[in-house]
């Protein structure tokens, strides 16, 4: 009987093809924009991924993220230090700037100040040129995301002079780091350097990053720091998700990519809906035979049901690899770069596409049960 349920679905192509469409572009739609959400909110936690060696973050009480800071003074680094469990405290300065190219166009860039002896603050990888670069003069290691931004013709950046803030700054090194947000021009150099490209107030220091002896766990020391020195104190995974939730909270980003998967939830139902019930419209006199020589409700349950599987299971693979196929298609992109498709979201479009075929299913199978058998000799 299943048999006679595919030959019966596939035998009319047209509402086969429409209903594997619609499953196909429902899926699709949801898949995309939920990956596209995911990898958007944590680029909010960018700031804190690129600094691996971290531990613990310290910064002033008001600071929310790396982006929303508020400077401390510079004796909060001896403070820390003096805190038990701390293994390294270093000074990491993050704020924004103009520079102006050899070109004269004008770009904010965010400059990022990371310890003059250890370097820590610096992404893991350099692609071009080395860690060491900065201690010539003037230097300054751009992200290669700022390659591109900055460098749209093709040219090496490394040599190129800047002006940043009425500074001479040289580029001599590309890293490979975890776009902002914003995707931002990020330029690194040391803290001492950084307080010449980056003029401002009294207290100057964003954040202490500070590492944790043996023995001592993250979350530990971070109480004891914020007990001990009235700073606030962030384990890493803290951090980087206080990132993640001020996006969601500032931003209309999650009701805005909320509404569009909605929105291909309910053309999936619309789709589908429309187009079995007119596949089971078409098909009641086949269904009435089937129920006149003895075939039950149960069986004929299961029929619809294999006919639903077959379309679902084709429609949510095509739907996934399209989804795959579009990541992979504008990976080379910077705003892009590194999105990756979690887990869970397929496995949340296939509860969506499970709840479409079966309120769809359950729709059109009404009509079905309703037909008397002495229906088909009428």
């Amino acid at each position: 009987m299943l048999w006679i349920a595919i030959r019966m679905l596939t035998g009319d192509k047209q509402k086969f093809y429409g209903l594997v469409f619609g499953i196909a572009f429902s899926t699709l739609l949801i898949t995309q924009q939920l990956t596209i959400f995911v990898n958007l909110i944590e680029r909010g936690a960018s700031g804190v991924y690129n600094v691996p060696t971290a531990d613990v973050w310290v910064m002033d009480e008001v600071s929310r993220t790396t982006e929303v800071n508020f400077p401390m003074p510079s004796t909060a680094l001896d403070k820390v230090r003096a805190v038990p469990g701390v293994e390294w405290a270093v000074v990491h300065l993050r704020a924004g700037a103009s520079v102006r190219t050899r070109e004269g166009d004008l770009e904010g860039v965010a400059v990022i100040g990371v310890d003059d002896a250890t370097l820590i603050g610096l992404p893991k990888n350099i692609l071009e040129g080395s860690a060491d670069v900065l201690s010539q003069p003037d230097s300054v290691i751009i992200d290669d995301v700022g390659v591109t931004n900055m460098f749209e013709d093709g040219r090496s950046p490394i040599g190129e002079r800047l002006e940043l803030n009425d500074q001479r700054a040289v580029i001599r090194g590309v890293a490979d780091s975890i776009p902002s947000f914003t995707s931002q021009v990020t330029l690194y150099t040391k803290y001492s350097q950084a307080l010449r490209y980056v003029p401002g107030t009294r207290n100057r220091l964003s954040f202490v990053l500070v590492g944790a002896a043996d023995g001592v766990t993250q979350a530990e020391l971070a109480a004891r720091i914020e007990e001990q020195t009235g700073l606030r104190a962030r384990t890493r995974d803290q951090f980087a998700q206080d990132g993640v939730d001020f996006i969601i909270e500032n931003t209309g980003i999650p009701l805005n990519f909320g509404i569009t998967v909605a929105l291909g939830f309910i053309v999936g139902v619309a789709i589908v809906g429309l187009t079995f019930s007119l596949f089971i419209r078409d098909n009641i006199k086949q269904f009435g035979a089937l129920k006149a020589i003895g075939v039950t409700n149960a069986k004929i349950r299961k029929m619809v049901a294999t006919q639903a599987g077959l379309v679902g299971l084709i429609g949510y693979g095509l739907g996934v690899l399209g989804t795959i196929g579009f990541i992979y298609a504008f990976s080379g992109v910077p705003t892009f770069k590194g999105f990756y498709i979690p887990w869970q979201i397929p496995l949340v479009s296939l509860a969506a596409v499970f709840i479409i075929l079966a309120l769809t299913g359950w729709l059109a199978l009404r009509n079905v049960l309703k037909t008397e058998p002495a229906a088909v000799f009428r």
